[in-house]
């Protein structure tokens, strides 16, 4: 059965994380990857910044070169890059058939990655990729594919997270609880229940505003 696993990662055990040294306050998002036989080459959005000088924030790092922009919109930038070939990386990954990348979306705080399996067998071996290269990421959600009119239900563990996080007022302006003090009483780590939270809230929004009639 198709099988959907969210995974996150720390912001600099990425090679686009290095932009967040210089803008901690950007977002990266994937767009595409592009296998090839010098290296994959990634497609991604750069959002939350106007600075003309994009380039001079991403620092030297062995698994990416030849970043460039594409275009720029306002404070939305597509840019490409190349990955080097032989250095082990998630991305490296990807390029397992039966493995789809459904989104990749970095900030500050981490990134997490949304992958697609046509069973649990390819979600089992990623993992041990990234056992054995040393990759630190941690599997925070895992689940058999939905049938479409189902997307946009909130899994226990997020529906858990939201209610505690309402009910410590951490939507309340000013926030009365930190993401830290919430995932302390849910035993998990912050970084976990930040990603609960914004799956929860994007399907929220898709089943009560973009799907709704």
């Amino acid at each position: 059965m198709a099988t959907v696993a969210t995974f996150t990662l720390e912001a600099d055990e990425f090679p686009l994380g290095t932009i967040f040294t210089e803008l901690p306050d950007v977002t990266v998002r994937l767009e595409r990857v592009i296998p090839g036989t010098n290296g994959a080459t990634p497609y991604f959005w750069v959002n939350g910044t106007k600075t003309k000088r994009l380039l001079d924030h991403f620092s030297d790092h062995p698994g990416v070169h030849g970043i460039c922009v594409v275009d720029s919109v306002g404070d939305e930038h597509l840019l490409r890059c190349t990955w080097s070939p032989g250095y082990p990386d998630v991305i490296d990954a990807f390029e397992e058939d039966d493995l789809v990348l459904l989104s990749a979306t970095g900030t500050i705080d981490g990134w997490e990655f949304e992958i697609r399996g046509e069973s649990r067998k390819p979600i089992s071996k990623f993992q041990s990729f990234c056992t054995e290269n040393d990759i630190p990421v941690v599997l925070t959600e895992l689940h058999a594919l939905k049938p479409l009119e189902t997307v946009g239900d909130v899994t226990d563990p997020q529906r858990e997270a939201l209610k505690l996080a309402y009910e410590y007022g951490y939507f309340n302006t000013p926030r009365e609880a930190t993401l830290a003090e919430i995932a302390e009483e849910l035993g998990i780590s912050q970084q976990a229940l930040g990603s609960r939270l914004r799956r929860a809230n994007r399907r929220l929004i898709e089943r009560e505003i973009i799907d709704s009639p």
